[in-house]
């Protein structure tokens, strides 16, 4: 497993030039992702004291997958305790620089669930409506992206809301695969549009401009910012460009045998570096009983040092 990470870790995925370099990366990533497709999620007895070696196995998948999925059942019963030990799990994995974001509650954990609050009026991660594939902040400026992020499941909806997970990687391999113009199109830094917004209060959101596909500046892995919205978005005025996004957004539509599909129990949890993913609707239970998940945003990835890789 060692070598496939290495292989994955390694591989320089902006030279579109070099075949044999890409395809022993194409397959060391098929190969771990179908290795961990159905894996089991990642015992953690004590969110805020994790274990080393299960900290070692989330390192291990997400270099791998680019996310991991954790049970640390049974959690606290309120949400401040559960937002302290996220924190504390959150910095265990190198994650320690949080978005600011204007929903957040103790140190920028923010509770997603059903509201009518002037502020989140609107927005469908407060709604019960299914939300289509993106990564998170996409609507970020190119300055400050968001590279990963935690969902943690507090209280489950009474049907519904389920995950569908999807490597960002597998989407640049699968893009490769059909047309590496394709790749190239979507690294352009004016690939991807979303135009202002005026929130409710009457703060403007700029527009925000950049490529699908970028580098991290610290380790040069792939990141992705991406949005299956039709709407209030504007592609690059460029041929290739349009059809990619087309390609993209059907192969999505279709499905892919690498993809995770997850309804998170209580307890339960995500992390990732900003991986693809959608939420299918759900429907609350009675009184108190809605669904509650919990979300830190980051800008940066999980720590890559597995058994001591740089």
């Amino acid at each position: 497993m060692e070598n496939l990470t290495n292989t994955i870790r390694d591989f320089d995925w902006t030279d579109l030039s070099r075949n044999d370099r890409w395809q022993d990366w194409r397959a060391a990533k098929i190969r771990a992702s179908q290795a961990l497709t159905s894996a089991e999620p990642v015992a953690l007895p004590r969110l805020d004291r994790p274990h080393p070696a299960a900290l070692s196995e989330i390192l291990l998948r997400c270099s791998m997958q680019n996310f991991a999925l954790y049970d640390a059942r049974p959690t606290a019963p309120d949400l401040e305790t559960v937002s302290r030990a996220l924190l504390t799990f959150a910095e265990g994995l190198g994650l320690t620089v949080t978005e600011n974001h204007r929903s957040a509650g103790h140190a920028q954990v923010v509770a997603l669930r059903t509201s009518s609050d002037e502020g989140k009026k609107g927005y469908i991660p407060y709604t019960p409506r299914p939300m289509n594939w993106h990564t998170d902040g996409y609507y970020n400026p190119a300055h400050s992206p968001v590279k990963g992020f935690i969902l943690h499941c507090f209280q489950q909806a009474a049907s519904g809301g389920e995950n569908h997970l999807l490597d960002p990687e597998i989407a640049y391999l699968r893009l490769r695969d059909e047309n590496p113009a394709y790749v190239r199109a979507l690294m352009h830094p004016a690939a991807m549009t979303i135009p202002e917004n005026r929130e409710n209060d009457g703060t403007l959101r700029p527009a925000s401009t950049g490529p699908v596909f970028f580098a991290d500046e610290a380790t040069g892995r792939l990141q992705m910012r991406y949005t299956a919205r039709t709407r209030s978005i504007a592609w690059r005025d460029d041929p290739t460009t349009r059809d990619a996004a087309d390609w993209l957004r059907d192969w999505l539509i279709r499905g892919d045998p690498l993809w995770r599909r997850i309804r998170l129990q209580p307890g339960q949890g995500i992390v990732c570096n900003n991986a693809l993913h959608d939420r299918t609707g759900f429907t609350d239970g009675e009184g108190a009983q809605a669904r509650i998940v919990l979300r830190i945003r980051f800008h940066q990835r999980v720590r890559e040092d597995f058994r001591g890789a740089a």
